[in-house]
């Protein structure tokens, strides 16, 4: 007699089996959702910036509109417009309007 070598093959049951094609799919996943993550954070980052940005120009230009509403409002400005057009300066008459 011959002996003969039978190879036995190694037979999974359903749920092995998806537990394997379940951690192969995962394993798979991680590397593509923190790429997908750190995309993400950079385009947020990048956003934010240029938020930053413009809020940095308007409070510049606020306070450049608040310097003009100071020099507009001073009393030489007044009283010289008040000269200009022939009117005369009566302090009792004016009101100040936000403080």
């Amino acid at each position: 007699m011959k002996a003969t070598k039978k190879s036995k093959k190694l037979k999974l049951l359903k749920g092995e089996k998806f537990m394997y094609v379940l951690l192969v799919i995962m394993i798979l996943m991680v590397p593509i959702f923190n790429v997908f993550t750190s995309s993400l954070l950079s385009s947020t980052n990048t956003e934010l910036e240029r938020l930053k940005s413009k809020i940095n120009k308007q409070e510049l230009a606020n306070k450049s509109l608040h310097m003009q509403v100071d020099e507009l409002t001073s009393l030489e400005n007044i009283q010289a417009i008040a000269e200009e057009y022939s009117l005369s300066y009566n302090n009792g008459n004016i009101k100040t309007i936000g403080e």
